[in-house]
C-alpha cells in the first residue's frame, strides 16, 4: 500500500470511526439506561469494543458494544443474583465461556439453528424492549424515584395508576419517533443533512435542544435532572480509577460458587456468540468486497473483550448489527474505524460529560422502542405465517417462551419444536402403497427407521394371493433392521402364496443412472 492509498483508507476509517461514534454513543446509553444500570456501564463496553475487540477480531467492518438483544437478560441476570457486582462476574465468566468456544471451533454450530427461532428471539427482544421502555418515554418516574421528583412530574403531566406522564416527556418522545422514521423515507433522505447526520444523533440533539430551550424560556416544563442521563463526571484518569476501584464496581468473586452466576454467564455466552455470528453473516451481505471473517477468532475475540468489560464494570457485548451497517455505510475500509469510535467514546467520558447529562431519558427510550418495534414488526409475523405452520409454530414458541421464562429457555423450547417438526416431517408416511388392477407399488420415500415397521406390516397384509409386488426402495439411503427383516420374511413366503415380488435397492438405482449417464453423455457433448 503506497502513501496516497493509506491516507485515502484512514481518512475514509476516520469519517466512518466518527460517524459510528455518533450512532454508538445514544445507543450506549440507552441501553445502560434500559437495563438499570449507570450509564458508564454502557460507555465502558463501548469502549472495551473498540479498543479491544476491534483490535483482536478478524471482521474489517464489524463493530462491537453493548446490545439491546442482551438487556432482557442483563435485567433479569441483575434481579436474580442481587447486585450489579455479582452481575459482572457472569459477564466476566461469559467472556472465559465464549473464548473456550472459540478454542472448541464452535462457530460453525450457530449456522444449525433454526431461523425462525432466531426471528422469534429477535422478535421477544423486541416486544420487551418497548414494554419496559413505555414508563421512560412517557416519563413515568421509577418506582424508587424521590417523592419530590414524582410530585414534579406530577405536576406537568397527567395521574394515571402507573404513575405521573409528563406531557414534557411524551411530547419529547413523539418527535423522536418522528424524527427516526422520517428520517429512513425517501423524501427525507434526498437531503445531504439527513443523509450525514445519523438518525440516533439527531434525537440526541433534538433531546439536548429542549433541554437548553424549555430550562432558558419556561423551566416549569424542563425535564428534572431525574429524567435525563447522569452520568458522573470524570475530570482525569484519577478519577476514572476511583469509578473502577474493584471494591465497589468490580465482580464479586466470592459468588463463583454460585450456579445462578454459571446460569446467567452461559445464557450470556450462548445469546451473545449467536448474536455476533448472526452480526457477521449480515455484515458479510452488505460489505461491497464480500470479505468473510472467520467466526471462531470471533468468539475469542468478543470472550477477551466480554471479560475485561465484567472486570472493569461494562455490559456484556456483542458485534451489534446498527453499528456495523452504520460502519459499512459509512464507506469504512479496515477495522481502523471501530478503534476510531471507540477512542471517541472514551475522550468523550472526560470532554462530554456536561452536553450527555442534557440528554432527557424519553429520547433514549424512543430509541429503543424504535429499535423494538423493527425487531417485532408485524410483517415480520406476516411474512413467517404465510411461509406454513412448519417455521411459524418454533417462531411463537419461541416468542412467548421468551416472554414467559427467559431468553435461553424461549431458545431452547424453540429449538426442540424445530427438532420434533423435523422429526414428525421426516417419520409422516416414508411407505406408501398404491395399486393398479393385481400390482401392487410399495414405495420407500425416505429413509425408514424402526417407526415404519408398523405401516410397512399394515400394506404387506394387504397384498392377496397371486399378485405382483414391486418394492421400489430407491430413494432411501436408510432402511431400518427390523423393516428390512419384515420384508425378507414376506419376500421368502412369497412363492407359497404365488406372489411375484420385485425388490428394487438404491444400489441398483446407482447403477441404472450410470449406465444411462454413459449413454446420454456423448449426445450432450
Amino acid at each position: 500500500m503506497n502513501l496516497r492509498s493509506f491516507f485515502n483508507t484512514f481518512q475514509r476509517d476516520l469519517l466512518a470511526g466518527t460517524v459510528v461514534f455518533l450512532v454508538a454513543l445514544p445507543l450506549c446509553l440507552g441501553i445502560a439506561n434500559a437495563s438499570g444500570v449507570e450509564p458508564f456501564a454502557g460507555l465502558v463496553s463501548g469502549i472495551v469494543g473498540g479498543l479491544v475487540v476491534a483490535v483482536l477480531s478478524g471482521s474489517r467492518l464489524s463493530v462491537s458494544g453493548p446490545a439491546a438483544g442482551l438487556v432482557v437478560i442483563v435485567v433479569d441476570g441483575i434481579a436474580q443474583l442481587g447486585s450489579f457486582a455479582a452481575f459482572l462476574l457472569a459477564v466476566l465468566l461469559s467472556g472465559v465461556i465464549q473464548f473456550g468456544f472459540g478454542m472448541l471451533k464452535a462457530g460453525r454450530f450457530a449456522a444449525y439453528v433454526p431461523s425462525p427461532v432466531i426471528k422469534g428471539m429477535l422478535a421477544a427482544i423486541g416486544v420487551l424492549l418497548i414494554v419496559k421502555q413505555l414508563p421512560l418515554a412517557l416519563g413515568i418516574p421509577a418506582s424508587h424515584a424521590a417523592p419530590a421528583a414524582a410530585q414534579n412530574t406530577a405536576a406537568l403531566g397527567i395521574s394515571t395508576p402507573l404513575g405521573s406522564i409528563s406531557l414534557t416527556a411524551a411530547a419529547i418522545t413523539l418527535l423522536s419517533m418522528a424524527i427516526l422514521v422520517g428520517w429512513e423515507t425517501r423524501a427525507l433522505r434526498r437531503f445531504t443533512l439527513v443523509r450525514l447526520i445519523p438518525a440516533p444523533l439527531a434525537v440526541v440533539l433534538l433531546g439536548i435542544g429542549s433541554t437548553l430551550l424549555l430550562g432558558l424560556l419556561t423551566p416549569g416544563l424542563a425535564l428534572p435532572a431525574e429524567h435525563r442521563v447522569a452520568l458522573p463526571p470524570l475530570e482525569s484518569f484519577a478519577a476514572l480509577q476511583v469509578a473502577l476501584e474493584w471494591v465497589d464496581f468490580g465482580p464479586h468473586f466470592a459468588q463463583l460458587v454460585n450456579p445462578d452466576v454459571w446460569r446467567v454467564a452461559i445464557t450470556l455466552a450462548i445469546v451473545a456468540s449467536l448474536e455476533t455470528l448472526l452480526s457477521l453473516e449480515a455484515v458479510e451481505q452488505i460489505d461491497p468486497q464480500r470479505r468473510a471473517a472467520p467466526p471462531d477468532r470471533e468468539l475469542k475475540a468478543q470472550g477477551v473483550g466480554n471479560l475485561i468489560a465484567g472486570a472493569i464494570g461494562g455490559l456484556p457485548i456483542t458485534s451489534v448489527i446498527v453499528r456495523s451497517s452504520a460502519n459499512v455505510h459509512a464507506g469504512a475500509q479496515s477495522r481502523l474505524s471501530a478503534i476510531i469510535h471507540g477512542v471517541l467514546l472514551l475522550v468523550s467520558v472526560f470532554a462530554l460529560t456536561s452536553v450527555i447529562n442534557l440528554i432527557p431519558l424519553a429520547c433514549l427510550a424512543a430509541i429503543l422502542i424504535f429499535t423494538g418495534f423493527k425487531l417485532a414488526k408485524p410483517s415480520l409475523f406476516i411474512a413467517i405465517a404465510r411461509q406454513g405452520f412448519a417455521p411459524f409454530a418454533p417462531f411463537i414458541v419461541t416468542l412467548v417462551g421468551v416472554l414467559a421464562t427467559d431468553l435461553l429457555i424461549g431458545i431452547v423450547l424453540g429449538i426442540l419444536c424445530s427438532v420434533l417438526l423435523a422429526l414428525y416431517a421426516n417419520l409422516r408416511s416414508p411407505i406408501m402403497l398404491a395399486q393398479h388392477g393385481d400390482h401392487y407399488l410399495l414405495s420407500f420415500r425416505k429413509d425408514v427407521s424402526f417407526l415404519g415397521k408398523v405401516p410397512l406390516k399394515h400394506y404387506l397384509q394387504q397384498i392377496p394371493d397371486g399378485a405382483t409386488l414391486i418394492v421400489d426402495a430407491t430413494r432411501a439411503d436408510f432402511v431400518d433392521h427390523d423393516v428390512r427383516e419384515l420384508l425378507d420374511t414376506f419376500v421368502a413366503d412369497a412363492p407359497r402364496r404365488q406372489i411375484a415380488v420385485d425388490v428394487r435397492h438404491q444400489v441398483q438405482a446407482q447403477a441404472r443412472a450410470a449406465r444411462g449417464w454413459s449413454m446420454r453423455r456423448p449426445a450432450a457433448e
